[in-house]
């Protein structure tokens, strides 16, 4: 009698429990990407993009980080602070509808994401309150 049967049972049922470890894995994922997305977000009732990079960029300034580069064709501010470890953000700033406009900010230690949201509220406070705008979440 042939094994065959049997064997490509098993190899069957290791494969679709390596599937739905990597489903949950990727679902997973997904929500904190989302999660991420939302702490690092906020829209202000502006259209002056302009307005909107000179205060990321000062803001920044006031932060203690070095601009490193900015590019208001593109939309996109980048300073790191250097206080004992290296600490990069990088700032979009994207009209968003007909009223408002978009600020996402991502920041690095080296290569590691930072997650606490409340480097990204500090920062936020702060550029809000240099723009006299309040800064609203991501719905």
């Amino acid at each position: 009698m042939s094994r065959f049967p049997l064997v490509l049972g098993v190899l069957f049922a290791l494969l679709a429990g390596a599937c739905e470890s990597s489903q949950r894995h990727l679902l997973q994922a997904t929500e904190d990407a989302v999660k991420l997305r939302a702490i690092q977000t906020r829209v202000f009732d502006t259209t002056d993009e302009t307005l909107v990079m000179r205060s990321v960029i000062g803001t920044l300034q006031d932060l203690g980080f070095v601009i490193d580069d900015a590019n208001s064709n593109l939309g996109i501010i980048s300073g790191t602070k250097l206080e004992g470890y290296a600490l990069r953000m990088m700032v979009t700033v994207k009209r968003r509808g007909e009223q408002q406009t978009a600020v996402r900010a991502s920041a690095q230690y080296g290569r590691q994401m930072v997650t606490d949201p409340e480097t990204y509220q500090k920062f936020f406070t702060a550029l809000s309150k240099s723009m006299f705008l309040t800064a609203h979440d991501v719905e």
